[in-house]
């Protein structure tokens, strides 16, 4: 069973920045497909970010949602086996639990189904 280990939330104002990490307790990130989704209470877990599998360019593709598009960027940080999703100009409707999920080809998918494997969630509060 892979664990995934997340780290990085907190509290931040409107306008801030914070950047969270996703560790796999097996084999690295690059053996997996990876994504960020988040939950506010009371909403349906949506997807914030996807980062694919990519072992020639070490630049792998990564799908990001309208809504979120220019403000979060995902990526795979290999030296430190982590990926994290840095986000920026965060505004109080990016408050939720975010939840780091990985799961095997093909990648980039959007649906929660796809992934088989969940951290526990990350708390981000972007309140003033």
């Amino acid at each position: 069973q892979v664990q995934l280990a997340e780290s990085g939330g907190g509290s931040v104002q409107p306008g801030g920045s914070l950047r969270l990490s996703c560790t796999p307790s097996k084999y690295t990130v690059n053996n997996y497909c990876m994504a960020w989704f988040r939950q506010a209470p009371g909403k349906e877990r949506e997807v914030v970010a996807t980062i694919a599998i990519d072992t020639t360019t070490n630049n792998p593709p990564t799908n990001i949602p309208p809504s979120v598009k220019g403000r979060f960027f995902i990526s795979k940080d290999i030296n430190r086996n982590a990926m994290t999703l840095e986000m920026n100009n965060l505004i109080p409707e990016d408050s939720a639990i975010y939840y780091c999920a990985a799961g095997v080809l093909p990648c980039n998918r959007l649906d929660s189904r796809s992934y088989a494997y969940w951290g526990q969630g990350t708390q981000v509060l972007v309140s003033s």
